[in-house]
């Protein structure tokens, strides 16, 4: 007999896109954080209409802006207040799946900097020499590298409802190879984020691991 499952109900939409606009908006406005504020707007804008990858055991509609407020979130709530790497957080993914070019965001130059160095450019075929170009422009920036490693944290922790195992295994590969190394040059090179590489490389560690043992058990 097989193994019975239980009557679990699989969450795709964890926290309330509502709710963490409005306390990322709270904090922009306490914290005069100027850039932050006017990317809330303008990411939660380009981002309009569209929606996350949602599990196959879901009809729910996730809005895919829910992706960089909670990267956000979880940024300022291990102590990351910094104006520039808050709108960069919000601001990743919007020239890529938005179709803005990094020196059109009307933002300032060094925010729209490190969001070039996480754009994958129009040729990227992720082959080896492609990631590693990718990734070694990204660990060129302290901005870029801190936003990488939260993008990653946060997509290798829902990555089981939607991802495929051949695409976990891909992204697990990735991670471990090009990311981790980001992480160990910041916990040398940056030391005012040294709790928050430790507390992402927890996270990173333990979903991997345990996700490697599902797979390898399946």
């Amino acid at each position: 007999m097989g193994e019975k499952k239980p009557a679990w109900i699989l969450k795709d939409r964890i926290f309330s896109e509502d709710h963490m606009f409005t306390r990322l908006l709270g904090y922009a406005i306490e914290e005069n954080l100027t850039e932050t504020y006017q990317a809330l707007y303008y990411a939660r804008d380009k981002h309009s209409g569209q929606s996350r990858h949602t599990s196959h055991f879901s009809d729910e509609h996730i809005p895919y802006i829910i992706h960089p407020l909670m990267m956000a979130c979880h940024a300022h709530a291990m102590g990351i207040k910094d104006d520039k790497v808050l709108a960069t957080i919000l601001l990743h993914d919007v020239c890529e799946d938005c179709g803005v070019k990094p020196e059109k965001l009307p933002f300032s130059e060094p925010v729209k900097h490190s969001v070039f160095l996480l754009t994958k450019p129009d040729d990227y075929t992720g082959t080896p020499e492609n990631r590693k170009k990718y990734f070694d422009g990204i660990a060129s920036d302290e901005t870029a590298s801190i936003v990488k490693a939260l993008d990653r944290c946060n997509n290798i922790g829902l990555m089981a409802l939607a991802f495929s195992n051949e695409k976990m295994i891909d992204y697990i590969e990735e991670t471990q190879e090009y990311l981790c190394p980001i992480l160990e040059k910041m916990k040398h090179d940056s030391p005012a984020y040294n709790d928050a590489v430790f507390l992402i490389k927890y996270q990173l560690r333990s979903t991997i691991e345990t996700i490697k043992a599902f797979i390898m058990k399946a």
